[in-house]
């Protein structure tokens, strides 16, 4: 499947709805749109995973960045994720640091 990602911010909440597989190969696109949240001073960042097939190590690595980048004081949640993308997230112990949401 072809990776995609698309941000809308609305209130100071960006949403970031990815689609295919978060890798390697799409890290960059995906780091290019958590920092234009950033940029925009957004207080709140959800990432909806209903789409989102397979995350790799490196698409871990992007979500350790987007929870970074965003800062300390904002939320940052991945909401619908499969299971497999899920069990991913939390065997790296990463739900300890983002809010891992059903859709």
């Amino acid at each position: 499947m072809t990776f995609d990602v698309q941000m809308r911010i609305n209130d100071n909440v960006a949403t970031i709805k990815v689609t295919g597989d978060l890798d390697a190969a799409t890290a960059g696109s995906f780091h290019d749109t958590v920092s234009r949240a950033a940029d925009a001073g957004a207080v709140e960042l959800v990432i909806r995973a209903e789409k989102l097939d397979y995350l790799s190590s490196a698409g871990l690595r992007s979500l350790v960045f987007a929870r970074q980048k965003m800062g300390e004081g904002v939320r940052v949640a991945v909401v619908g994720a499969s299971d497999p993308v899920a069990r991913t997230i939390r065997l790296a112990g990463f739900d300890r640091s983002i809010d891992l949401v059903d859709a």
